[in-house]
């Protein structure tokens, strides 16, 4: 769902600036802080970008087709309403 290299340039900036006895642990406090992150994100309710996309697109073509049908049914009762009109004069 995220990207990976993302995640993880963002929890070894986290590390980076952390004071140096906590460095030390090194690997460890770096692999606890990208777990954090991943379970924070996690929880979120969000989509990933291609997602995200995809159903934009979906979105737009519905709507083309929803406009498409309106203008149908617009024909449709413009014509019933001359065919009513011309039955009574």
């Amino acid at each position: 769902m995220f990207d990976p290299k993302k995640l993880e340039q963002v929890a070894k900036q986290i590390h980076e600036s952390m004071p140096q006895p906590v460095k030390e642990l090194g690997n460890d406090v770096e692999q606890k802080v990208r777990q954090v992150i991943q379970a924070q994100l996690g929880k979120l309710d969000v989509v990933n970008r291609e997602e995200f996309d995809v159903q934009t697109q979906v979105l737009l073509r519905t709507r083309q087709k929803l406009a498409e049908m309106e203008q149908k049914l617009a024909d449709l009762e413009a014509k019933l309403t001359a065919k009513a009109e011309d039955k009574d004069a």
